[in-house]
């Protein structure tokens, strides 16, 4: 399987590299970047030193590539495609947020919820970051029409999720030691995630009530969900064991979780915990892995009819 990138200079993309330079059914074709073409890959991405000796293009030979992956800003994919004809056959990735509605039709690329449809699709829409954790936190209850309302949510995520140009609140001497609050109660994400969660629980017209917080560190989200549940302790967690037991990547912890046991990898780690009538999920991701690259490669892998853990098989950063 060849592979193209585009917009390849950004965070996602990097990630992205190093993961299909080491799948072990993906040969990397092009790597397009304009500003950059010329340059090695790793004289940008740092972490490629000794990986590989490819140079970023000026050119994007679709006709030369199975799959592409759609790797620049917001927006960005939808202008590509006005430019360029798609050749027929060749399968898209897209990590922007253009087509996530299905619309021109993509495929909504969340595995849990759309293995089926993504295993026979060549256009494919990978999740946002914090959409893909939130919705891991909740999807269990909508399938059981549990979910009630209001849902309050709180999620934390590091400086990687604003991506690779600086800005005001994206430097070290001003992220260090801080928190802050952006987009409360209007994140981008909160379509998406309503849209699945309607799919599983028709009707579900309840407030999601999103407050997304600025971290001090560089990758990971952390969600932290609440609700009020009838389900007992032992129901909660049946209803999720038993929904993700197919899962290749989200896994129901025995016990309270934190960030560092998924950093670096493409699991979701969801953890459960009830308060009297209250039910919290936590759940904790990489947001450049199954909030992003890793992600779009799970997509490739079902796509594709490979092992859905191929190119994967990564290490938590918990030491």
């Amino acid at each position: 399987m060849r592979a193209g990138i585009i917009g390849g200079a950004g965070y996602t993309a990097g990630e992205l590299i190093r993961l299909l330079l080491n799948h072990p059914e993906v040969e990397l074709g092009f790597v397009h970047s304009t500003s950059n073409a010329g340059n090695t890959l790793a004289s940008v991405h740092e972490g490629l030193i000794g990986e590989t000796d490819m140079t970023f293009s000026d050119s994007h030979p679709l006709d030369s590539v199975d799959v592409v992956f759609l790797c620049s800003g917001h927006g960005k994919s939808t202008e590509f495609w006005k430019e360029n004809p798609r050749p027929a056959g060749l399968k898209v990735i897209d990590l922007a947020q253009d087509f996530r509605d299905e619309s021109e039709g993509y495929v909504y690329g969340l595995p849990e919820v759309n293995r089926d449809r993504i295993a026979g699709a060549e256009l494919v829409a990978n999740p946002g970051c914090f959409a893909t954790a939130i919705q891991l936190s909740l999807l269990p209850l909508a399938s059981d029409g549990k979910l009630g309302s209001p849902v309050q949510i709180t999620g934390v995520t590091g400086s990687t999720g604003a991506g690779v140009k600086p800005g005001a609140t994206t430097h070290f001497s001003w992220r260090s030691d801080n928190l802050s609050v952006y987009k409360a109660f209007s994140h981008q994400h909160l379509a998406e995630i309503r849209r699945s969660l309607e799919l599983l629980q028709p009707g579900f017209g309840g407030e999601l009530n999103f407050v997304p917080v600025r971290g001090n560190f560089a990758r990971g989200i952390f969600v932290m969900a609440w609700l009020d549940t009838d389900l007992s302790d032992e129901q909660a967690r049946t209803l999720y064991s038993d929904f993700y037991k197919d899962a290749a990547f989200t896994h129901l912890a025995p016990g309270a979780i934190d960030l560092k046991q998924a950093v670096n990898t493409n699991k979701a780690i969801i953890g459960l915990e009830k308060h009297g009538g209250k039910l919290l999920v936590t759940a904790a991701i990489d947001n450049l892995l199954k909030g992003a690259s890793g992600q779009a490669v799970q997509n490739l892998n079902i796509m594709c009819g490979f092992d859905e853990s191929a190119g994967l098989r990564l290490k938590s950063s918990a030491f």
